[in-house]
């Protein structure tokens, strides 16, 4: 099978991070192109991972078959939507697109055109997820912390759509029942938009989620614990650590979770590729990524609309 032409579309913190792993996987796919309105980011990107740096759009376009997208939310729905009309299957770095508009529109062309669309959700990729994922059996009370200093990048956007939106995708996909109410509180600190908010998610299966994000945090933090009938698990996604508290003969016991520790990021990009290459169905779709990206903007306008 012929490997795939991989590219990136925008080379800031993040982008760069993608052309890095996608130059260590010479083995599946060939890292061909980067596209940056910045021609000296590009140039110096591609000298120390190779590819071309393209002029234009178009040129990048001519050299990939997939590509990742990882510039500012508000240039996602105009990147991806003629990458995806020529034919390229794509990883949108998350959020989707700045309003669920944009985001369905993505899906559908994806979807009409039968190409990979997949979202950087990464703490998907997390192996942290994938053991509570193996011991969830039916989550009554859930509560997520994200914490980190101030970015002075993606600020672009509010804490909700920058942060909180991990956290509520994976919810979504625990849960998996409708949303039943939201009650949401932020402020904003040192951007125009909110930099600490708390959302109580309410859902028709009798669920609660309690999740709150800060960028104005002195420490780093992202944690969720999931309360059910048989069990409490804490895990951390920063430390990739967990442990399952049980009720075992009147008393509680606590175990260590076991977890193998991996680099999420290249785990997607791996799965991105894989999914390219056979059509699989990614773990984070358009669809998806919308379903998250509808409930931001929801505990938004209810932030700025008490």
């Amino acid at each position: 099978m012929k490997k795939l032409r991989v590219g990136v579309v925008g080379v800031g913190h993040i982008g760069t991070n993608h052309a890095r792993i996608y130059s260590e996987l010479a083995s599946t796919a060939d890292f061909t192109a980067i596209y940056d309105l910045d021609s000296g980011r590009a140039n110096s990107i591609a000298k120390k991972y190779g590819g071309v740096a393209a002029k234009s759009l178009d040129e990048f376009a001519e050299l990939v078959d997939a590509a990742s997208i990882a510039t500012p939310t508000n240039a996602h729905h105009g990147i991806a939507l003629p990458l995806l009309e020529r034919g390229k299957h794509l990883l949108v770095e998350k959020p989707i697109a700045e309003n669920p508009q944009h985001a369905t529109a993505l899906a559908e062309m994806a979807a009409k055109n039968q190409l990979i669309l997949q979202v950087g959700h990464v703490e998907r990729f997390n192996p942290v997820l994938s053991a509570l994922e193996s011991r969830l059996t039916h989550p009554r009370f859930i509560e997520a912390h994200r914490l980190s200093p101030y970015p002075n990048r993606s600020t672009d956007i509010g804490v909700v759509l920058d942060l909180m939106i991990h956290d509520l995708e994976i919810i979504l996909h625990l849960v998996s029942s409708p949303v039943q109410s939201i009650d949401a509180v932020g402020i904003p600190v040192l951007s125009k938009s909110e930099d600490i908010a708390n959302a109580r998610i309410r859902f028709e299966n009798g669920c609660v989620a309690n999740v709150t994000s800060s960028r104005i945090s002195p420490e780093r933090m992202r944690k969720i614990r999931v309360f059910q009938e048989d069990a409490y698990l804490s895990l951390d996604y920063e430390k990739q650590s967990g442990e399952i508290y049980r009720r075992e003969s009147g008393k509680i016991t606590r175990d260590k979770v076991p977890i193998d520790r991996e680099e999420p990021l290249k785990q997607q990009l791996v799965s991105f590729i894989e999914c390219a290459s056979t059509g699989r169905q990614p773990k984070v779709s358009g669809f998806q990524a919308t379903a998250a990206l509808a409930l931001a903007v929801e505990i938004t306008k209810r932030i700025q609309s008490p």
